[in-house]
């Protein structure tokens, strides 16, 4: 998401940073420039407009500051309005304590993924430390209880479902169960219909009253552009919210709907899902995504996923491994998948400064890393640990079992064979490591 944007603002900022002055024309100019890039991100235009006034105005009054470059100061000044539009800060779940039931009720139409982001996010409690219950309350769609019930199992938290038409008589008797068993995050999964009408509102109101929930979230589809807008109106109108969760932000959109929803609703958005597996739910971050949009990466969220992904003492095992040239397949196939789990290279790259907007989508070649993830799960334990087994005879059953060609493991064993001697070096050179992480971001 805000590829297009990001690649927009970045030239905007590259072309404002050497300013060494900047005129009244110079100001309208820009803003132009912004203008049209937010309306062709899909951005309300109430939104673009406020924006873009804002904007000028605020960089007007700064042009008197002397001690600062100007060019410098307009861009921290569209960084600062830029967060606000997205909402200031994060705000994170407001839980009741540990020792009381903290109902979060979820919300939405069909198709947004509300029973999926349902299961994401007790993963998220669960590894916090509370004690999660699912409580299965669609019983409109065909299958629901059924997916939240696979849901639950693949967690490894309880769910709460009974044979009834009724979903507040289900909600309320969840409650009772989850204070009797002591949970302390009920989260419910409620109907969804595929448009706002009057007899879902009412049934959504109605639980809403028989769980007095912590959170009321609406998940929305940050593909429908404007309609996540207006679908978020609908809903804090007619039943009320506290915040909102975006679904499929890894796609390809225009992001029109995340710098629209806090504006337009007041609500913030709490959640942003950036994949299809369970751990792909991250908090959202104004400033962070301010960042991306500015094309000035997002190196925290960076290492904080490497955090979640890398074990500080199987990284020193590593780095020793590497520097006594017996870095194997095996460990190769271990990093390249902790790194997969990070999400697609696509994203972490936009995460780099100077990385986000500088890409073509097919610059980094999702199918050829699937394709080399194929080979290495077809390779046996002893295959990946010592690759120099690795006759004709074994490279023609790799590539059968991969679906790939026996060109394409001749390829990979190469480019192991390459990155193994490059990080032999790097490993034992403090130099070129220090280099290396000045490239990302000047950190040393």
């Amino acid at each position: 998401m805000f590829d297009g944007l990001t690649s927009k603002f970045s030239d905007i900022v590259r072309g404002l940073s050497g300013k060494a002055t900047i005129s009244e024309k110079n100001i309208q100019d820009m803003v132009e420039e912004i203008k049209v890039a937010l309306l062709e991100a899909d951005v309300n235009l109430r939104v673009v407009r406020r924006f873009v006034n804002q904007t000028m105005e605020e960089a007007r009054g700064a042009l008197v500051v002397r001690t600062v470059n100007p060019g410098q100061q307009f861009v921290k000044i569209l960084h600062d309005r830029m967060v606000k539009l997205l909402g200031d800060e994060n705000q994170a779940l407001e839980l009741r304590g540990p020792d009381v039931v903290s109902p979060i009720l979820f919300l939405g139409l069909q198709g947004a993924g509300k029973t999926t982001t349902v299961a994401k996010l007790a993963a998220r409690l669960k590894k916090e430390g509370r004690k999660v219950l699912l409580v299965a309350a669609d019983l409109q769609r065909p299958a629901a209880v059924d997916q939240l019930t696979y849901l639950a199992q693949s967690v490894g938290v309880e769910i709460f479902k009974e044979d009834s038409k009724n979903p507040v008589s289900v909600v309320k008797n969840a409650l009772k169960y989850a204070q009797k068993n002591q949970f302390n995050a009920v989260l419910i999964d409620t109907a969804g219909r595929l448009q706002v009408d009057e007899t879902l509102m009412d049934e959504l109101v109605q639980i809403k009253k028989a769980c007095d929930p912590a959170e009321c979230l609406l998940v929305a589809d940050a593909m429908t552009g404007q309609n996540a807008v207006e679908i978020a109106q609908a809903f804090e109108e007619k039943v009320g919210l506290t915040g909102i969760i975006l679904t499929k932000f890894d796609s390809d959109t225009r992001g029109g709907a995340a710098l629209s929803l806090k504006s337009i609703t007041g609500r913030p958005i709490k959640f942003v899902g950036v994949g299809e597996k369970i751990e792909n739910l991250d908090p959202f971050h104004p400033d962070r995504f301010a960042n991306r949009i500015l094309g000035m990466g997002d190196v925290v969220s960076l290492v904080e996923k490497a955090q979640e992904s890398f074990d500080a003492h199987e990284a020193e095992k590593l780095q020793n491994r590497m520097a006594g040239g017996i870095f194997t397949l095996e460990d190769y196939f271990d990093q390249f998948k902790r790194v997969r789990k990070m999400g697609s290279m696509q994203s972490l790259l936009a995460m780099i400064p100077g990385m986000s907007g500088q890409l073509d989508a097919g610059a980094v070649d999702e199918v050829a890393l699937k394709r080399e993830e194929a080979i290495l799960s077809s390779m046996t334990k002893k295959e990946r640990r010592n690759h120099l087994i690795l006759g004709p005879g074994r490279r023609k059953r790799i590539a059968g079992g991969s679906g790939t060609t026996i060109y394409d493991v001749n390829q990979l064993v190469k480019k192991f064979e390459k990155t193994k001697l490059m990080m032999k070096k790097v490993a034992k050179n403090k130099g070129m490591q220090n280099q290396m992480m000045q490239q990302f971001g000047g950190m040393k």
